[in-house]
Order: structure tokens, then sequence, then C-alpha cells
């Protein structure tokens, strides 16, 4: 894959995170400085041109999909678009309306990404199940008004950082796979483990407060996709056999520092967040996330091995079990 068929993928990727016209503007500045950050990438140099030219509506789908005639490239660009949209578990009705013109100019053979889309669906779905749905707005601030109480259990304690370990090394394989639509299992993994710290702290949390707790700590769910389809497409892992290369693990080292990194560094956060009876404010969540980042992605160094085994005997069905049932 050469340099102007990766651009003109992530281009579409780009289209595909404003489909919807609701970006805020948090979202916006972590997706730009991604793009600038990909633009350092082998092989990456104009991303953040790519960027502006989406913001600014210079970019078109019809452009983009021009400059792609191999199908497997055509099918990558379609799948990432997806993931894209499908980012926050759900698809709006402006997100539907740009996938489907997209699936008719890029794979008119619907059998072609019906693998992709069946294992898509259930992962959407599993993520679903997950947590409750969001309350209603009366409830939800009723509920965010509850201070548990603050107590010190070393065992608690104990457990809780070998569930925030536990949920980091597979949240760092599933990077390392070659499969368009594994890197979707990480936020179902990073939401699975947020609501686990809550309810060890008395706390039963929503997929609304969840949300709002990955937004306020600066884990942007769209801007998080992009980053790790970016840094696969990038690095060669998601290459001409468009990430269906069963059982192949890459070298995608740098994605899977940053999947292993933000997930235990969010699961720290929680743990503090929610063992102080939810006090800090938007502003020291996300310094104190940040802080835990660089001692996070010296601690996945570490336990490379582990990441790379677990990455390497990982297939859809194991998964989907994964997003579903607790990881110890």
């Amino acid at each position: 894959m050469n340099t102007q068929e990766q651009q003109a993928i992530l281009t579409i990727a780009l289209l595909a995170a404003f489909a919807d016209g609701q970006k805020a503007d948090s979202e916006r500045e972590a997706i730009r400085q991604i793009a600038d950050s990909l633009g350092h990438e082998p092989g990456g140099g104009g991303l953040a041109r790519l960027y502006q030219d989406v913001l600014l509506k210079r970019a078109t789908v019809a452009g983009a999909v021009a400059g792609l005639s191999d199908p497997a490239h055509r099918q990558l660009a379609y799948e990432m678009a997806v993931c894209v949209c499908e980012a926050d578990g759900q698809r709006s009705a402006a997100e539907a309306t740009f996938l489907s013109d997209l699936k008719a100019r890029l794979v008119p053979a619907a059998e072609a990404v019906a693998p992709f889309e069946r294992q898509e669906a259930e992962l959407v779905q599993a993520t679903r199940e997950l947590v409750p749905a969001a309350a209603p707005a009366a409830a939800a601030a009723g509920a965010a008004a509850v201070t548990p109480v603050v107590s010190v259990d070393p065992a608690r304690d104990a457990a809780l950082d070998k569930t925030i370990l536990n949920h980091a090394l597979l949240a760092g394989a599933l990077e390392l796979l070659p499969q368009s639509w594994a890197s979707m299992a990480i936020i179902p993994v990073q939401i699975k483990l947020v609501h686990a710290i809550g309810v060890a702290h008395g706390v039963t949390l929503d997929q609304g407060h969840i949300k709002e707790f990955l937004a306020a700590a600066g884990v942007g769910m769209t801007s998080q996709y992009l980053e790790q389809f970016g840094r696969k497409l990038l690095g060669g892992l998601l290459g001409k056999a468009a990430g269906r290369t069963a059982g192949r693990v890459g070298g995608a080292a740098t994605g899977m520092a940053m999947s292993f990194a933000t997930t235990y560094a969010l699961g720290q956060v929680a743990r503090r967040y929610y063992a102080g009876g939810r006090t800090m404010n938007t502003a020291v969540l996300r310094d104190t996330f940040q802080n835990l980042l660089g001692p996070a992605r010296d601690l996945q160094t570490r336990y490379l091995p582990q990441i790379r085994e677990k990455a390497a005997t990982l297939d859809a069905g194991q998964i989907m079990n994964l997003v579903r049932n607790p990881v110890r």
C-alpha cells in the first residue's frame, strides 16, 4: 500500500468521524492532534493537511474513493469507517446515510463485507449488554449525587490492581491483531473496567455515566479508534490482506503501548475517582490521567511477552466472550 492509498483510507476515516456533524471541540482537537502525530509516522506525511481538508470540507468521499483501486483496500476503508461511526456504541441517522453511500461506492458486492459486518454487529450488541443503558436525566442526576463512603480495603485494592492490569493486557493484545474490527473491542473492555471499579466502590454506573467519565478523563472514543487504525495502517499491520489474515500478529508496538497505557491509566484514575467519593473535577481527572500515562507506558515494556502471548491465542469467539464476561 503506497502513501496515496494510506491517505485515501485515512481521509475516509476522518470523513466518517465527522459524518454526524456533532463532534465536540475537545474531540475535534484530539483528532487534530492524532492527525498531526500520525503525520510523523513513516509514510504518514500530510495527515495534518488531510484533517484540515476534511474539516473545511475540501475533501470528499468521491475523491478519496477514486484513490483506491485495490478491492482489499476499498474493503478496508469501509470497515474502518464503520468502526469509527460505531465508536460511541450507536449509529446516528447521518452516520447510517454516510455508510450506506460509502458502501455503495467502495464495496458494491455486499457478501464481501458480510463476515465483518456480522462480527461488528455482535460486538456492538455485546457492548450494549455490558452495563445498563443510560438512565433518564432525572434519575441520572440523582445517581450522580450519591457519594459512597470512602474506606481503605487492601484486599479490594489488590484485586482491583489485578483487574486493571488484566484489562490493560487484553487491550494491548487486541491492538496487535490484524483484523480491523478487533480494535473495536478495546473501548468495550475499558467501559467494563470502569464499571467494575465503580461497583467495587459501591457505585452502580450506567453507560451514560461511564461515557461521561471517559470524556472527562480525555479518552475520546472516536479519536481513540482513529489513532488505533491510523497506527495500524501506517505500520503495515493492515496491509494488502485488509486485516483478514487469521492468526497473524503484527509489530504495532507503538499502538499496543498506547492501548495498554490508556487502559491501565484509565483504570487507575477510575479507582482513585471512585475511592475518593467522585470529588475530582474535569481538570483534575485529565491531569491525573496524563500523569499516569508515562508510567503506564513504561509498565507495558515489562509485560510485552504476556501481551504477545495473549494476542497469538485470541480469535473472534474468545474476543466476544472476553467482552461479555469478567476479565479477572
